[in-house]
């Protein structure tokens, strides 16, 4: 693939499998850099390569350990800026500290805010992300950012297994407008599950609105974190006679016991994207199944170098 002119793609230590995907789409070698820490815990890097005049794309989810590989993004913008780069494209397939986006109670920070902040004083021109917990966190930029969609990726799959008899369950009433359009492209019927959550990580279902008896009722949420919320969620469709219980979300976050939760649940399969990598539990897991976003996340960085439209891959 020819491009007019220097297109460099590096990965952070979270996202080197997804990235090597990534170089896959847009047909060019992972950049060279190394990374390391001093013995104080400091990180250090260094880029391999001359990027001078170049469009330079960091791929770094801000996953768990969360605080390293923002800090690693950041340091690895910083040296891209001051290597000469042409433009700087911080890509967050997964956008930490994006759940602390409000003043919800006295004396709390708005860390999505600073995080925003921090990627911007690095030196990144724009931001690339996918599925973002909340959407207005696009207004936190000054700088432009390309708020990436993994329904697509999820919508094909289950169009082309062809599963009948399907009912698309929102696991909250703030995620509704997009798990509208989510069964919208699906053709099928949504319900929502109502709960309430008493503290951080702690949620209680009270109610499903909507027809699950005798369907098969497909859960999708942004993320999955301590699998609290979804595992309720789908022990309450199955008690109102769901007939299979299937989940699947962008971002496989999967702290705490969140696979000891899914193993002993009642869903019979979770599929999640590729924005976090797996630990050893999760793809031990026979539930579990990773549908890639590299195609799509190649396919933006290379519209974003050549100056095209995004609008597309939303359809």
């Amino acid at each position: 693939m020819a491009f007019s002119k220097s297109i460099k793609i590096f990965s952070g230590s979270a996202s080197v499998a997804l990235t090597d995907g990534i170089c896959r789409t847009v047909e060019v070698p992972r950049g060279r850099l190394s990374v390391g820490k001093f013995s104080d815990g400091e990180i250090k890097v260094q880029i391999g390569e001359n990027i001078r005049g170049s469009d330079v794309f960091i791929v770094n989810s801000t996953c768990p350990p969360v605080n390293d590989n923002l800090m690693e993004l950041l340091i690895l913008i910083d040296a891209a800026r001051r290597a000469s780069a042409d433009r700087v494209t911080a890509v967050l397939p997964y956008f930490g500290y994006a759940r602390q986006d409000r003043k919800d109670r006295p004396r709390v920070p708005i860390t999505a805010k600073l995080v925003s902040n921090l990627l911007v004083a690095a030196g990144a021109d724009r931001v690339l992300t996918i599925d973002l917990h909340c959407g207005q966190i696009q207004g936190f930029f000054d700088i432009p950012v390309d708020h990436l969609s993994g329904d697509v990726v999820f919508v094909n799959h289950f169009e082309e297994r062809g599963l009948d008899n399907l009912v698309v369950v929102s696991p909250d009433t703030g995620s509704v407008a997009r798990i509208r359009e989510f069964a919208r492209r699906l053709d099928a019927p949504l319900a929502i599950v109502d709960k309430r959550r008493p503290k951080e990580n702690v949620s209680e279902v009270m109610h499903v609105i909507g027809e699950v008896e005798g369907k098969n009722a497909l859960i999708f949420d942004d993320m999955i974190d301590t699998g609290g919320t979804l595992v309720k969620a789908a022990k309450a469709i199955k008690e109102l006679g769901a007939l299979d219980v299937i989940a699947c979300s962008t971002h496989p976050v999967f702290s705490g016991d969140a696979i000891a939760r899914i193993e002993d649940s009642v869903l019979s399969e979770v599929l999640v994207s590729d924005t976090v990598p797996l630990k050893a539990d999760a793809i031990a897991s026979d539930k579990i199944k990773v549908l890639s976003i590299a195609s799509l996340v190649g396919e933006a960085i290379r519209r974003v170098h050549q100056e095209e439209s995004l609008s597309i891959l939303f359809r």
